[in-house]
């Protein structure tokens, strides 16, 4: 039977509307250079910048274009391979569920094997910190490229695959938030594929997010995956190139355990909201308190859940600080991921509070006053 779902018009607009969809994919690459570029000075300060200023002509490198398209090339072929469970998504609003291939792990070993035989088959990796500006200029490229073919193609698909924040009717603001929802070519999921592999494997409990729910595929999360994260996350590491830090063993260990504390932190969270949005009746969730909401849904008012109400977010920010902590404190560049973290987890909070208010009214009004704590316990 033809499925006669249709998306309905967005009404509410973010990131500014058409103008800031117009202004970031301008300023989001320029931050990510201009981050990489003050890495390179001899004092790594946030004004500093190297002069003279590298050319067009040095900026682009074909070598590390095709460096950038292999490795996105070599993870897709990782992921199609017939490895891991396939397991479904949650129902999207048409009524329909999407099924995923989950070897994530597999394409991290086979990844990391790979590495391996070419170190001992005399691979040299500092090459890649030496071309990072270009390897960080070929992914912006790539991005770009994505967003123009996700965006093409979104013209072409039927209203109930659009998805609803990115369905403006502004061709500048639905390029850049995202016209489709979960665009798949056949089994290829693009959005999924993205979010999981190029720039960051091993995120957990995906299917159940906002970016996959919810959030439509296109600049912002193309050039998200694919540039903002592999290049903005792993500063201090390009920092620590240039910059080496003396680090005392308790000084260390209080670091790894700081990490440790933030890992088991949002892997819990995640797990347990995990289990209960797929099967609240699991012995492993059925015991918590919930809120019965008009949609038919639960609320979680305990466990992890009942202590703030983004306790994934404290265990990623946690993590965040620790990452960032071997970088010693005289520095504030490296310092970038962290802060700009929590302005984006406080941010995605907001946007988070108000589909959920829209979504169970009164009942999320209990749940907020049975949860007061947004993300940091008796501090926010």
């Amino acid at each position: 039977m033809e499925n006669k779902f249709k998306t309905p018009r967005t009404t509410v607009m973010e990131f500014g509307g058409p103008l800031g969809a117009l202004f970031l994919p301008v300023l989001l690459p320029c931050t990510v250079l201009y981050l990489l570029l003050a890495c390179r000075t001899q004092d790594a300060g946030v004004s500093s910048l190297p002069s003279p200023l590298p050319s067009l002509r040095e900026l682009w490198d074909l070598d590390a274009f095709l460096l950038v398209v292999g490795w996105f090339g070599l993870q897709a072929a990782l992921y199609m391979l017939p490895l891991g469970k396939v397991t479904q998504g949650l129902p999207l609003r048409d009524g329909s569920v999407l099924s995923y291939r989950v070897n994530g792990l597999q394409a991290f070993v086979i990844t990391c094997l790979l590495l391996g035989l070419g170190l001992l088959g005399g691979l040299r990796l500092s090459p890649l910190h030496d071309r990072c500006v270009q390897l960080a200029v070929a992914a912006t490229v790539a991005s770009f490229s994505l967003s123009v073919f996700l965006y093409a193609r979104s013209l072409c698909v039927p209203d109930s695959a659009l998805a609803p924040g990115g369905n403006s009717g502004n061709p500048i603001y639905d390029f850049f938030i995202g016209h489709e929802l979960n665009p798949r070519i056949g089994n290829f999921d693009l959005k999924y594929f993205c979010e999981l592999r190029p720039g960051l494997t091993g995120w957990e409990a995906v299917l159940t997010t906002m970016d996959i729910v919810n959030d439509g595929f296109g600049f912002m999360l193309a050039f998200g995956d694919l540039t903002w994260v592999p290049f903005t996350y792993s500063l201090q590491a390009h920092f620590l190139v240039g910059h080496p830090q003396e680090l005392a063993g308790t000084s260390a260990a209080a670091i790894i355990l700081l990490n440790g504390l933030g890992y088991f932190i949002f892997r819990r969270a995640n797990s347990q909201k995990n289990i209960f949005r797929r099967n609240p009746k699991d012995p492993k969730v059925a015991g918590l308190e919930t809120i019965p909401t008009a949609t038919g849904r639960q609320l979680l008012v305990s466990g992890w859940w009942g202590l703030v109400r983004h306790p994934n977010y404290l265990g990623d920010l946690i993590m965040a600080l620790a990452w960032s902590l071997p970088c010693g404190v005289a520095h504030v560049l490296p310092y970038f991921y962290i802060i700009y973290f929590t302005v984006l987890l406080i941010h995605r909070e907001a946007r988070d509070e108000h589909q959920c208010r829209r979504k169970y009214g009164s009942a999320w009004n209990e749940y907020c006053k049975r949860v007061p704590y947004r993300i940091f316990p008796y501090l926010y």
